[in-house]
């Protein structure tokens, strides 16, 4: 089995290293590098900021 194409930027996985604080591991070690907590945590965020977005662009639809 292959590998998925990420859905998420490099920008955007960058951001959120830097905001969750481990993006010195991926510096030094590559995405593989970080550990599974981190990972979750950075997809959790992500979604947390896509359903922001989306309630947004919905308040100002009505």
């Amino acid at each position: 089995m292959g590998r998925r194409r990420g859905v998420m930027s490099d920008q955007l996985k960058v951001e959120l290293a830097k905001e969750l604080g481990f993006y010195d591991v991926v510096q030094e070690e590559g995405w593989g590098g970080i550990k599974a907590r981190d990972a979750g945590n950075m997809v959790k965020r992500a979604i947390e900021m896509a359903e922001r977005q989306l309630g947004q662009s919905n308040n100002r639809e009505e």
